[in-house]
């Protein structure tokens, strides 16, 4: 009888974490997007799907339909969550679009489409014809910033203006910790546990907001998930021509933004950005990491708003 119930003790201890380590992450996930739809909401952004020639895209949406329209780009292997608070502050005089591209957030990947940064920039452009936005403020960070060049340079008719947040695109004078990382043999975004994502994550962000255990555990959990789709992605993003030697041909008003604490696209970068574009004007965040939209909302949105107001 004693062993009987030994077993049975072993059998619920087993079965109750199980059901917790399958349970756990999804409770987490859940946290997140309750929290995300009320904030959204609070806002004033709408949940909404755009069709283009060969994606359907989510967005979020919000501020008057009639009034100059402001792209805002995420960053590879990131979604349109990290916009959420630093969009709050451009409702009230602009016209907001918040895509998840394709392969991130609720977009879903496609194996047969390209993920380079001018194939993506021509989706951008193909959201602008689908919502009749005849040119908008583009806001892009790391790829979503690359992106963004892209369209200043190819596309400068529909661009009103670029603001490029810690951007990929040029080649850094100094390496950061990732290309150091990508140096040896490891993509620190190819996550394989929850422990390489906790050191991946103290990388993007140098005062990131905080977020309970479970819901990282979720995010860790959806980076593993999603590894095969990233590494492919990963692999077009890098496959274009940095743009160094075509900066002097951007005829648009450009806006550069820094933390100086990034870890995955070194500071270092941001001169050959300034230096490269005409006028282009620079603020750089002495205690902030790769993502100033998210870490200080407010700050860098006011930023963003102030050089706006000067092309007026």
């Amino acid at each position: 009888m004693k062993k009987s119930m030994t077993v049975m003790v072993i059998a619920l201890v087993a079965i109750v974490t199980a059901w917790s380590l399958v349970t756990y992450p999804r409770v987490g996930g859940e946290v997140l997007n309750v929290a995300s739809r009320l904030e959204t909401a609070v806002y004033g952004l709408q949940r909404a799907e755009i069709d283009i020639s060969d994606s359907k895209l989510m967005s979020w949406q919000g501020g008057p339909s009639e009034a100059e329209a402001v792209i805002m780009l995420h960053g590879y292997s990131a979604d349109k969550t990290v916009w959420m608070r630093f969009a709050r502050y451009f409702l009230d005089d602009y016209r907001v679009v918040i895509l998840d591209l394709p392969g991130h957030g609720e977009t879903a990947f496609d194996p047969e489409l390209k993920y380079d940064t001018r194939s993506q920039g021509q989706r951008v452009i193909e959201v602008m014809d689908a919502l009749g936005v005849s040119r908008a403020h583009i806001i892009g960070n790391s790829m979503g910033g690359f992106i963004a060049a892209q369209l200043a340079l190819h596309h400068a008719k529909r661009v009103l203006t670029a603001t490029l947040i810690d951007p990929a695109g040029v080649v850094a004078p100094q390496a950061s910790d990732m290309e150091k990382m990508l140096a040896e043999g490891r993509n620190p975004f190819e996550i394989a546990s929850r422990e390489e994502f906790d050191e991946f994550y103290a990388m993007t962000m140098a005062q990131p907001p905080w977020l309970p255990r479970m819901v990282l555990d979720y995010m860790a959990d959806d980076y593993i998930l999603r590894r095969e789709s990233l590494v492919r992605i990963f692999e077009d993003f890098h496959s274009v021509d940095m743009l160094d030697s075509s900066l002097g041909k951007v005829r648009v008003p450009v806006l550069i933004m820094w933390g100086e604490r990034d870890r995955l696209l070194h500071f270092s970068s941001a001169e050959v950005w300034r230096s490269g574009i005409e006028g282009a004007e620079l603020v750089s965040y002495p205690e902030l990491g790769h993502m100033p939209m998210l870490e200080a909302p407010e700050r860098s949105a006011r930023d963003v708003l102030k050089f706006f107001d000067k092309q007026q």
